[in-house]
């Protein structure tokens, strides 16, 4: 309706400069020369009309054309951009499956899940697609995290330890205090000790735990059952009861912590009502050190709960994580 409008305005105001510009022309014909045929003065002004009006119409053909090559000029601009965009997007995605395929990492996994987040987005469902990217989010943080030297989750990470016991291939070094006491007992606890046991059977994997108490009164007939029956899965165990231990190993008391093949540490923090508040994967050397030098003074330090002879000695043990 506006195009219209404005189509109408120029066609008027073309008329009536043709028209003024028209009798401007007839009136000065007349003036100058008044003794000239009438047919010759109306010719005089037909023509300087009409070219009044092509200039206008030339004039207007020049702005449209103007108007044509700046919109071309922006449209060409946003089309080199949005192929500039998709090509980087297509480089950038080549780059990482190339850095994946050079990487010692297997990149099966990788491009499942890149397939899979794809194929999630054909999902009716909103929040399907919702839940999905909030996967996809906290996997990338956890990745980054882990890939810097720490990642930290809340509370108790069951996922975590089993999928770790899994991937090991030659040690597990596992402390145990009063705030992991009742987790012995639960469903997790049962799958865990499931792939200790099969990592030791199969894969010749070193389990050894300390379960760490501050008195004599603690180490009581059903903690006594609980190492029997971690040793019936070849797990190595030892009871380090603080009051007792020489004041070097004393000192060295912590909160629950585990090793894995001397590379990897898992650790909880305990809240104010001694469960775990938090879980924390450590990759640093300098950290995994300590806390294999720390196991082992307590471990030399203890003896084991096994009859003399039947548990392997505890000497090297921080050489072989």
């Amino acid at each position: 309706m506006a195009g219209r409008q404005e189509r109408n305005s120029k066609m008027l105001r073309k008329t009536l400069i043709t028209a003024l510009v028209s009798a401007s022309t007839y009136v000065l014909t007349n003036v100058l020369n008044r003794n000239a045929d009438e047919l010759w003065k109306l010719t005089v002004t037909f023509l300087i009309g009409s070219a009044a009006l092509i200039v206008q119409y030339l004039v207007d053909f020049e702005e449209r054309l103007n108007s044509m090559e700046q919109s071309l000029s922006a449209h060409h601009g946003e089309l080199r951009a949005a192929v500039e965009k998709s090509f980087a997007g297509i480089n950038e995605a080549t780059e990482l499956f190339s850095q994946v395929d050079r990487s010692v990492l297997r990149s099966d996994g990788v491009t499942r899940l890149a397939r899979a987040y794809t194929q999630l987005g054909h999902q009716e469902s909103q929040l399907v697609k919702t839940f999905s990217q909030e996967e996809i989010g906290r996997l990338a943080t956890q990745m980054e995290s882990l890939s810097s030297g720490s990642v930290t989750c809340m509370g108790e990470n069951n996922d975590w330890l089993i999928d770790l016991t899994t991937c090991v291939g030659t040690s597990i070094y596992a402390t145990s205090t009063d705030v992991d006491r009742q987790f012995w007992y639960s469903e997790a606890a049962t799958r865990y000790l499931k792939a200790q046991e099969d990592a030791h059977r199969h894969r010749n994997v070193t389990v050894r735990r300390l379960f760490l108490v501050r008195t004599q009164a603690e180490v009581t007939e059903e903690l006594e059952h609980l190492c029997e029956s971690h040793r019936a899965l070849g797990i190595e165990t030892r009871i380090a009861v603080r009051e007792s231990l020489a004041p070097s190993a004393r000192l060295r008391m912590t909160n629950d912590f585990i090793v894995f093949d001397g590379e990897l540490c898992y650790e909880t923090t305990p809240d104010m009502d001694q469960k775990p508040a938090e879980t924390t994967l450590k990759t640093d050397k300098e950290h995994i050190e300590e806390r294999v030098n720390r196991f082992d003074v307590i471990w030399d330090a203890t003896e084991p709960v096994s009859p003399p002879g039947t548990a392997p000695s505890a000497s090297g043990s921080g050489s072989s994580a």
